[in-house]
């Protein structure tokens, strides 16, 4: 049976590997929708390779370019914010790939959930912002949510190992980053350029930088709290720096599954589309033997300041997660522009939560208003001229 795809971001590092995927997959799988910010010239390669019915410019300044690149072919072009959630509603949508950064894409895979769709979500920020609203939305609808992060979708495969009440304990893997051994006085000195260099992942700069600070894997233990419905305090994390084993979970009879693979986004990609099935893919197998050792130590949740307060976040619940999230990425932009160090952004998110009065069970507008409040307290808080952040 053909499984219509519809990509959100398909001109970054997901939405490029999903489209690659796809096409190995064969004709079961078709390509039916495409959306991008601004890389309009890739896109348009895209349109021409793939032919989706529809696609989306979310920034409408470049709607007109867009048109003129791709206009001629039997296509319909959305522009503007709400053209993600125009896609994410139409009715031959099967499975809707979230891989847009930020909270852009929120608003459509809320429409998609109501809608009964399968979301294969690559992107942190939809679970973080809004999981307990996606996960109640996707009940009411029939839906269901794939997880394409990699440990995620190593603990989803894992937990097919047995019944949801034997876990004891669900293990989220970590590279640890660039600085995964500094002290906490080695860390305060590090650069944009020392930050952008993963040892493991090629990713962009937003997501390299919340490797570094470890609020990727902050993130992850807020998703994993919603995604498998898990207390905060069977969740724990674990530094792996060869990223070889992705996740693992723990039965209560000790026995621990894990998934392993090579470090591929290429493979939870297709098991979000191709779930419960497995197929032959792209990706290479793993060779055991040419790894040889692998590595495991706990984080420093002295120097990982991030990481502490994911736990707290995740156990609190409710909008401190907006705050959480919206003020990570203001003070990661800061800090790619080099107006503040490495160490200020755990400062500014923590600002922002001691600011903040949480609340739950809010509406979509309320924690869109929590994180642009969220947003604009960080930019306030550098504009008074705090003496800390230098």
């Amino acid at each position: 049976m053909l499984k219509k795809i519809a990509i959100l971001g398909s001109t970054g590092s997901i939405g490029t590997n999903a489209l690659r995927v796809i096409e190995a997959l064969g004709d079961e799988y078709q390509v039916l929708a495409l959306s991008a910010h601004s890389n309009i010239e890739l896109l348009a390669q895209q349109v021409k390779k793939y032919k989706p019915e529809f696609i989306a410019i979310t920034n409408p300044d470049y709607a007109k370019e867009i048109h003129e690149l791709v206009g001629n072919n039997d296509i319909e072009i959305l522009t503007g914010p709400n053209g993600m959630v125009e896609i994410a509603q139409l009715d031959e949508v099967d499975i809707l790939l979230a891989a847009v950064v930020g909270s852009a894409g929120l608003p459509a895979l809320l429409a998609a959930a109501e809608k009964g769709k399968r979301l294969a979500i690559a992107n942190k920020e939809p679970l973080v912002i809004a999981g307990q609203m996606l996960l109640e939305k996707t009940k009411e609808s029939g839906g269901s949510i794939l997880p394409v992060d990699s440990e995620h979708s190593a603990i989803f495969q894992s937990m097919q190992s047995g019944k949801r009440e034997e876990i004891y304990k669900i293990i989220l893997t970590a590279s640890g980053g660039p600085f995964r051994k500094l002290s906490s006085k080695e860390i305060e000195n590090v650069t944009r350029e020392q930050a952008l260099e993963h040892p493991t992942w090629d990713m962009g700069p937003k997501i390299t930088v919340d490797s570094a600070t470890m609020m990727n894997k902050a993130f992850e233990v807020i998703e994993a709290r919603w995604l498998f419905d898990m207390p905060v305090d069977k969740l724990d994390v674990v530094i792996h720096p060869e990223s070889i084993i992705h996740s693992l979970v723990e039965f209560v009879d000790g026995s621990i599954i894990a998934q392993l693979g090579k470090p591929d986004m290429c493979l939870p990609i297709q098991y979000a589309l191709t779930y419960p099935e497995r197929v032959e893919g792209i990706v290479n197998r793993l060779r055991l033997e040419e790894i040889g050792n692998l590595t495991f130590f706990e984080p420093n949740l002295e120097v990982f300041r991030g990481l502490k307060l994911g736990f707290e976040v995740a156990r609190t619940g409710g909008t401190t997660a907006v705050v959480f999230n919206a003020a990570n990425e203001a003070a990661v932009e800061e800090f790619l522009a080099g107006r503040i160090r490495f160490v200020n952004i755990v400062e500014l998110i923590e600002h922002c939560l001691n600011k903040h009065s949480n609340k739950n069970d809010v509406s979509l507008e309320e924690l869109l208003e929590t994180d642009s409040w969220a947003r604009k307290e960080v930019k306030n808080y550098l504009q008074s001229g705090h003496k800390s952040l230098i």
